[in-house]
């Protein structure tokens, strides 16, 4: 593995500690480990919050705390006024030397204080990569002190209380202004409760060569871009989505998804809605063909024409949408399915055609599962990679921290979007830019990958104006921009 991919690789906290062995049997001791550790921290410190005189640095029980208290030595050697608060433990042999470097330097030692001294930055170094429960007594008390206090907070490798596997946090968990990972990024920094707790994520390999490391467990989400166009392009050679939905009341969302489609390059763009809402679809973006449909036979000349499918925007689950579904997954063709789609398939599984792609929230993802969202939201890796193999189809799990996943087991996270992006539509908006891409020739996988990538970024984009009152529709101009190679 280059270096540059190894910065993009995940890896779960077993995996991490066979990275740490294998630099340890290349000759790098795990004191020197942690004093890299330190002094990256101490490097960030400086940089970030060069005004904070006073640090005070939360010391758990095992490495991670070993490498808060090296940071403490550095920085008090600097000149900085450092205190330790420090959980009583038994430590190893590399974090007793750094207890004594921090002793030495003259670093005020609080054993188990029962009130957080006062700080202009507080180091969380209370647990690695080795939790697997909510944190107890002093320690969670210190979490819920520490997230009550104005001044920011550095994280050591992660948010103290998060699980490093998953993303998710069974009890109190470490709100971090800044997260610095070690060694290589847990795959649970990118998704579930990460997203609200980790702040900015950094990254120092503390100099361990990526030939020392297995093949990751997943993937930050970085999808090659769509080649520029031939200069005799038509509209022919790009691909007939049919965006399939829209009952009654919910035309919004076959028309965003439709428009989505067209931003994203499908060369053209039909939809299937009720009858009564065909007038008005065409009135508001008239390169959208909109028709109106009853019956199955109408519902069949539609689907004849298209290249690529796209249902389940506002479809409904009443007798029409059942049959526009049924009729759409004989027709043999690559597909998107969201939404109601997905309600219907959990409430009547049916072999999917190849090249599908599902695009389900939470809660679609739990029926789909036949759980409840909690399990999902409890390890969204697993869900995903369950949706994916049980459909035999590519899984685009939603929500902060979204996750591709492929029916051979591979994932990747996507670490860009934002909050303004939880509002109406942004769903509808992101099903008709993945069925744009399938319709222009990509395969469900890269079609999903780049999809999510495109609408995030646009999102991102668009939310530069402010993140409250963020509209799907706002996601248009940027998507086009973003489509085409722009920034």
């Amino acid at each position: 593995m280059q270096q540059d991919e190894y910065e993009h690789a995940l890896y779960r906290a077993g995996q991490i500690r066979e990275i740490e062995r294998a630099a340890i049997a290349a000759g790098i001791g795990e004191a020197q480990l942690m004093q890299r550790a330190a002094t990256a921290a101490w490097a960030l410190l400086q940089r970030r919050w060069p005004e904070a005189r006073r640090v005070c640095v939360l010391a758990g029980q095992g490495n991670n705390g070993g490498d808060g208290l090296w940071l403490a030595a550095l920085a008090q050697q600097a000149g900085r006024t450092l205190s330790v608060c420090e959980l009583p433990a038994r430590r190893g042999a590399a974090a007793i030397q750094a207890r004594q470097l921090a002793l030495d330097a003259g670093v005020t030692l609080h054993a188990a204080p029962g009130v957080l001294p006062g700080a202009d930055l507080y180091v969380d170094a209370l647990f690695g990569i080795g939790l697997n429960r909510a944190p107890e007594g002093l320690a969670a008390q210190w979490i819920e002190a520490l997230n009550a206090q104005a001044a920011p907070v550095l994280a050591l490798d992660l948010p103290s209380g998060l699980l490093a596997d998953t993303g998710a946090a069974p009890g109190v968990v470490v709100r971090a202004s800044v997260t610095l990972s070690f060694v290589a990024w847990k795959r649970g920094l990118f998704t579930g409760r990460a997203r609200a707790l980790c702040g900015e994520w950094l990254l120092d390999t503390l100099g361990i060569d990526a030939a020392m490391a297995p093949a990751p467990d997943a993937w930050r989400l970085r999808p090659a871009p769509m080649p520029p166009r031939a200069r005799d392009a038509h509209k022919g050679r790009h691909g007939h989505v049919l965006v399939v939905g829209g009952d009654t009341g919910f035309a919004g969302a076959v028309r965003l998804a439709g428009e989505a489609a067209l931003r994203s390059g499908a060369g053209l763009v039909s939809v299937a809605t009720r009858a009564a809402h065909a007038a008005s679809i065409a009135a508001q973006r008239p390169e959208l063909m909109a028709h109106g449909v009853e019956s199955a036979g109408e519902f069949a000349a539609l689907v004849a024409r298209a290249s690529v499918l796209a249902i389940g925007p506002g479809l409904g689950q009443d007798a029409w949408a059942q049959m526009l579904l049924a009729r759409a997954l004989q027709a043999g063709k690559p597909m998107l399915l969201d939404a109601d789609a997905l309600n219907l398939l959990s409430a009547q599984p049916r072999a999917l055609p190849g090249g599908a792609v599902l695009t389900p929230h939470p809660g679609e993802a739990a029926r789909l599962l036949s759980c409840d969202v909690a399990v999902i939201e409890r390890d969204r890796f697993a869900a995903a990679r369950a949706l994916a193999a049980r459909y035999a189809a590519v899984t685009v799990l939603k929500g902060a921290g979204t996750l591709v996943a492929a029916p051979d087991a591979r994932v990747e996270v996507c670490t860009e979007g934002n909050p303004g992006m939880a509002s109406g539509g942004m769903g509808d908006v992101l099903s008709g830019v993945i069925a744009a891409l399938l319709a222009q020739g990509l395969s469900a996988w890269d079609a999903a990958r780049l999809g999510v990538a495109l609408h995030a970024r646009a999102g991102d984009i668009a939310a530069r104006a402010g993140e409250r009152g963020l509209l799907a529709s706002d996601l248009f101009t940027p998507l086009r921009t973003l489509s085409n190679g722009g920034a």
